[in-house]
């Protein structure tokens, strides 16, 4: 077997991830139930000239990254210019050198985090804090098809990525990040520049404050696996495999909706078998709730909320949807009083949205 190719040990689980090394020095990593030994291709996009800072903001008290390489990413491109399709012979080089792939994650060409990241140092006189944008951006592609989404995906498919996630939280911890986010972004509604079924990875030097603020909560006592038995009755949309998919009675967007598991985890490292393929079917089931019940592909961000480093064991993992949709055929928008506040108007109860996706 290729020295590249390693088996992973994820709940019994066959699945195989090789490494590749592009001309750039940019990973690849491909995954799937059986080795990926395909032979790349040499020709390759490769990756554009990079710099990022974080300056700190000292009335809201958080970090911003400013990343002015990213106003050159791709925006848009025509079938034949997809930068995550496989490469093929006669078309445009892509991110991923190979003829196909199962699932797929290369290191981000625009990153706004980069390991080894150096920033000037601030100055007195500096009119801002500067720290170096450490960290790392990666790409995860569910798909070599240039349609679809995580309700078209096969169950086989979508454990592959939850088994890729598990692989990545690992692999970005082990680099030294505090804290992992994957995450996905879906519609135009959102900002999204490629179609092409996929997600996105952020390894973070530092804990973020949404989720330090989460992380300090759960040690103060929250209980999450306590309200997601007492919630059930009136706020539960589905089960499967030991995780809940709810609409969180606090929700700031209108049909916003939670996956947890039902059982206190960190994360999804540790799932048992049942718990992945619990997961993969509510990430599918939830965007086809959405699809249906809006009557069109709903634009949506999908986060993973999993404890940061130096969190305890308090911590209880959540992934959560934000709709961009307030009702069929209406933008929810995000403006003056949320942006500026970060209160939240939401235009539906979060009970009425239980009952309303449940019934699909």
């Amino acid at each position: 077997m290729n020295a590249e190719i390693q088996k992973l040990g994820n709940s019994g689980q066959s699945v195989y991830r090789r490494r590749h090394v592009k001309t750039d020095g940019r990973d690849v990593y491909l995954y799937g139930y059986s080795p990926p030994d395909r032979e790349p291709v040499t020709e390759e996009l490769l990756a554009a000239a990079n710099s990022a800072e974080l300056r700190w903001h000292p009335l809201r008290k958080e970090w911003s990254i400013y990343a002015a390489a990213r106003q050159n990413r791709t925006y848009k491109p025509s079938s034949t210019d997809d930068p995550l399709a496989p490469s093929r012979p006669g078309l445009p080089p892509t991110e991923i050198p190979f003829s196909d792939f199962d699932l797929a994650v290369f290191e981000n060409r625009f990153p706004s985090l980069m390991s080894g990241a150096k920033a000037r140092p601030s100055a007195p006189d500096d009119p801002a804090t500067i720290a170096p944008a450490d960290g790392r951006c990666e790409v995860i592609v569910y798909t070599p098809k240039s349609t679809g989404s995580l309700a078209t995906l096969t169950q086989e498919r979508r454990e592959l990525l939850v088994h890729a996630w598990i692989d990545r939280y690992s692999a970005l911890f082990a680099l030294g990040n505090k804290f992992v986010l994957p995450f996905e972004n879906r519609g135009d509604e959102v900002g999204v520049t490629l179609h092409h079924p996929h997600g996105q990875i952020y390894g973070f030097s530092f804990v973020p404050a949404v989720q330090q603020n989460a992380a300090d909560a759960f040690k103060d006592g929250f209980d999450l696996e306590a309200k997601i038995k007492s919630w059930r009755k009136d706020y539960e949309i589905e089960s499967a495999g030991g995780l809940s998919a709810f609409a969180p009675p606090f929700a700031r967007f209108p049909y916003e909706v939670w996956l947890a598991p039902v059982k206190l985890r960190r994360g999804p490292w540790e799932f048992s078998k049942e718990e992945i393929a619990g997961f993969a079917t509510l990430l599918g089931n939830v965007t086809r709730r959405y699809d249906t019940y809006f009557g069109r592909p709903c634009p949506y961000m999908l986060s993973l909320h999993a404890a940061p480093q130096g969190a305890g064991n308090s911590f209880h993992f959540t992934a959560q949807f934000y709709p961009l949709l307030r009702a069929p055929g209406k933008v929810k928008y995000l403006a003056s009083v949320e942006q500026a506040t970060n209160i939240f108007t939401v235009d539906v109860l979060p009970e009425q949205v239980a009952a309303e996706l449940k019934k699909i």
